[in-house]
C-alpha cells in the first residue's frame, strides 16, 4: 500500500476501527486561535479601553501562528504541511469526486482543505502582522509603527481593517464547507474535538504521532520569538 492509498480512499471501508488522525497539539492551535480571533474582535468593537486586550490577543494569534508553522515542519504527520499541501492534479481530482458517487475520503486533510488552511493561515498572518504596525490616529499604536513612516503606518492600518473583512469570508467559507461535509455524512468538526474519525468511512493507517515535547519546544520557540521581537520594539 503507497502513501497515497494511506491518505484516503475511493470508497468507504466497512468495520474499521476508529481512527486517530489530530494530535492534540493542532486541536489545541484550532480552538486557541478561533477564542483568540474572536477576542481580538470584541476588544476592537468595545472601545479604546480594550485596545491594550486586542493588542494582548494579536501577541497571542502571532506565538500561535508562528507554533503552527513551526509544527507545520516538525510536528505529527497529518500535521506538516508536506502531508497535506497538493497539486492542482490532487484538488481537481478531488474536486470531480466531491460530485460523483464515490468521493475521496482522505485520513487528513483534503486537498482542498488543505488550500483553504494556507488561505486562512495566509489571512491571520496579514491581520496579526499589519497589526503591528497599525495607529488610530488618536491612542493606539502597533509595538513597530515606530519602524516605519506615518505614512506606511496609515497604508497598514488600511490593510489591517480590510483584511478583518476577507478574513470573516474565508472562515465563513470556512464553516460552510465543514456543514457541507457534515450534510455527506462526515462530521469534521467532531474531528477536530475528539483528534479521531468514526469507524466504517476510513482505512489506511495513521500518521506518525510526534512525542508532546516537541510541541511544548515549538511553542516555547514561538513565544520567544515574539517576546524578542516586542522587547526589540520597546
Amino acid at each position: 500500500m503507497t502513501r497515497e492509498d494511506d491518505q484516503h480512499s475511493d470508497a468507504p471501508t466497512r468495520g474499521a476501527g476508529v481512527v486517530a488522525v489530530w494530535d492534540w497539539p493542532v486541536r489545541l492551535f484550532h480552538w486557541s486561535l478561533v477564542a483568540l480571533l474572536a477576542g481580538s474582535w470584541a476588544s476592537a468593537e468595545a472601545g479604546v479601553e480594550y485596545m491594550q486586550w486586542h493588542m494582548r490577543c494579536g501577541y497571542a494569534v502571532l506565538t500561535l501562528l508562528l507554533f503552527r508553522l513551526l509544527w507545520g515542519v516538525w510536528g505529527s504527520d497529518n500535521a506538516r504541511f508536506a502531508g497535506f499541501v497538493r497539486g492542482p492534479r490532487a484538488v481537481l481530482s478531488y474536486a470531480r469526486a466531491w460530485f460523483s458517487r464515490q468521493p475521496q475520503h482522505y485520513l487528513g486533510h483534503n486537498p482542498l482543505g488543505g488550500w483553504m488552511v494556507i488561505v486562512l493561515l495566509l489571512l491571520v498572518t496579514v491581520q496579526a502582522g499589519s497589526g503591528l504596525f497599525a495607529n488610530d490616529d488618536i491612542f493606539t499604536e502597533g509595538p513597530l509603527s515606530g519602524l516605519i513612516g506615518k505614512d506606511t503606518s496609515d497604508l497598514l492600518t488600511f490593510v489591517h481593517k480590510r483584511n478583518f473583512n476577507l478574513l470573516l469570508a474565508a472562515v465563513g467559507l470556512h464553516v460552510v464547507a465543514v456543514l457541507l461535509y457534515l450534510w455527506r455524512g462526515e462530521n469534521l468538526l467532531m474531528a477536530m474535538f475528539t483528534g479521531r474519525k468514526p469507524p466504517g468511512i476510513y482505512r489506511g493507517r495513521p500518521g506518525a504521532v510526534a512525542p508532546w515535547w516537541r510541541a511544548l519546544v515549538c511553542l516555547a520557540l514561538a513565544a520567544a520569538m515574539v517576546w524578542l521581537m516586542l522587547r526589540l520594539a520597546t
